[in-house]
């Protein structure tokens, strides 16, 4: 298959490019920069300069394949405070590829993600976001609808930590706020839920979702369930030599901007998924991948 990638160059693009590639699939990937080029064709793609902004071309590369993954995101704009001019044009692109897609029958992959899916219970590929909710939660939506026009359309729910070495996300700022501060904190009791998986266990899902996913799937990229706040805290705190304490809720802001995340407890199963695809997650564990520092080393 020929497949037509945006985000092809992040840190879940560039394994699913690998994944692709090995399995005798040609990937186009969209790049927005010289960096970003060389790392598509480093991951084994090939690059498109471009961007997310030009639908004509959106349109035409996903009409020249044989399928599309966009996996990326107008971080440019939403960082900036323009959230929702960032999530209107995730959901413009996707009614791009829907046009270009409709009829064929070939496969369109999204990103979305699991957190705040189900508060306080193990949510399931079956549970929906309220329509009204998160502002991308209408991309993940127009994206399921396209299988009405014959496209094989599946939106992939990545869990909130995504880990591995060169990992600088949601895990990587709780190793920085504790190397700070001198204090490997939780929330409370630390109960609640984390769900995690492994960039190489997530980029083997996108790979058999393109392959094999029926149309309309959802499918849910967590290897585990949950881990607890406070055994990830313990772990950030063994590798760095720091105390591990509760902190308590009017001191939330020691978290910074991490605060309403890492609170929720927002457990997901991917049960439904393994079943459906045959993924089996291999990849190390999130307190594995800790342990080893690759966080903190």
């Amino acid at each position: 298959m020929r497949v037509f990638m945006t985000g092809a160059s992040g840190w879940i693009g560039s394994p699913s490019v690998r994944s692709l590639v090995a399995a005798g699939h040609e990937v186009v990937g969209l790049a927005r920069s010289d960096d970003a080029a060389a790392a598509v064709e480093a991951a084994g793609g090939v690059a498109l300069r471009g961007d997310l902004s030009d639908l004509t071309l959106l349109r035409a590369r996903a009409a020249d394949s044989d399928g599309v993954v966009h996996m990326a995101f107008r971080h440019d704009i939403a960082f900036t405070g323009d959230f929702a001019g960032a999530a209107a044009s995730d959901l413009a692109a996707i009614e791009a590829f829907g046009d270009a897609l409709a009829g064929s029958g070939n496969p369109l992959v999204i990103a979305s993600g699991t957190l705040g899916l189900k508060p306080g219970s193990v949510a399931t590929e079956n549970d929906q976001p309220d329509r009204g909710g998160h502002p991308r939660t209408a991309s993940a939506y127009a994206a399921l609808e396209l299988a009405n026009r014959d496209v094989r359309s599946v939106v992939i729910r990545f869990a909130p930590t995504v880990h591995g070495e060169g990992d600088h996300g949601f895990i990587a700022t709780l190793v920085g706020i504790a190397r700070e501060s001198g204090v490997s904190g939780y929330l409370g009791d630390g109960s609640n839920r984390w769900p995690a998986v492994h960039r190489s266990d997530a980029a083997e899902l996108v790979h058999r979702a393109v392959e094999s996913a029926p149309a309309g799937s959802v499918l849910h990229a967590t290897a585990e369930d949950g881990v607890t706040t406070k055994a990830i805290a313990e772990a950030i705190g063994s590798q760095l030599g720091v105390p591990v304490e509760s902190i308590p809720e009017d001191r939330a802001d020691h978290f910074s901007f991490l605060a309403g995340f890492f609170g929720m407890d927002a457990p997901a199963s991917s049960d439904i998924s393994r079943e459906l695809l045959g993924w089996n997650p291999t990849g190390p564990t999130l307190l594995e991948d800790i342990d080893a520092g690759r966080y903190t080393s």
